[in-house]
């Protein structure tokens, strides 16, 4: 008698279609895990997001201005000469521009200090439109780091040149500013905490720091009227200057962040 054993036998396309339903329950777990990951990564944004809100701000100006005494001068002389002719009228021009340059030099310019800021030649008419003359001018910028000589050289400047001479303006200026600025800076900057602290605490809350300043600075020279010159001016043995003091100013924008 024989006894028959029950088999299965999937058969070729049935192992198959195992593997495959297997397969595919693993994509399907991968593809769950992700979206998990995702909405994790999204909601870590979100709440990123709100604590990165930018703070509340106040914004003020404060300004503070120093004074300190000049020690540059600067003057702009020249001469000018008219004569029927052209090149008459240029060359003793420059003959005398040489002498004033010379008396100049005398009392303490030194070349570096002259600049020839201005060479015309003019020809003169009258009502008829003919012409009668030509007139030569010629003009020196000087910068002078010896205040106390200035008035001297002008003077001497003058002597040498004779009828003629100009002089346009007289300017005072500090060489150097960076410690007066520096101090400016510093008092503008306490200032400027000084009112947005008041205003803060006005409102109920505080300072927390700087988000962003803007310098600016601005400087007033002290300005004496212009000076003209005639044969009389060089019976003046010294030209008194002045050189008074001058005011430097600086500003700064501050914005400042607010405690929430």
């Amino acid at each position: 008698m024989s006894t028959d054993t029950g088999t299965i036998d999937n058969g070729p396309s049935g192992g198959s279609n195992g593997r495959r339903w297997s397969a595919l329950n693993w994509l399907v777990g991968l593809v769950a895990v992700l979206v998990l990951i995702g909405v994790g990564f999204t909601g870590a944004a979100l709440k990123h997001s709100n604590k990165t809100t930018s703070p509340a701000t106040i914004s003020v100006t404060g300004s503070a201005t120093v004074k300190g005494t000049p020690d540059t001068v600067n003057f702009q002389i020249g001469m000018q000469t008219t004569n029927a002719d052209a090149a008459a009228a240029l060359s003793l021009n420059n003959g005398r521009v040489t002498s004033l340059e010379a008396a100049l030099m005398k009392h303490g310019v030194t070349k570096k200090e002259m600049q020839t800021s201005g060479l015309n030649i003019q020809e003169n008419t009258n009502n008829l439109g003919v012409v009668t003359g030509f007139t030569v001018s010629d003009t020196l910028n000087v910068t002078m780091h010896q205040i106390t000589k200035a008035g001297a050289a002008i003077e001497a400047a003058a002597r040498a040149g004779g009828n003629g001479v100009e002089l346009n303006g007289i300017t005072f200026s500090i060489s150097n500013d960076s410690k007066l600025l520096s101090a400016a800076r510093a008092n503008a900057m306490r200032n400027a905490h000084t009112e947005a602290n008041n205003i803060a605490s006005a409102g109920g809350t505080s300072l927390t720091g700087i988000v962003k300043v803007v310098d600016q600075e601005n400087q007033n020279s002290y300005l004496p009227s212009p000076v003209g010159f005639n044969a009389a001016a060089t019976a003046l043995k010294s030209v008194p200057l002045q050189a008074g003091s001058e005011s430097l100013t600086v500003q700064v924008s501050v914005v400042y962040s607010l405690a929430n």
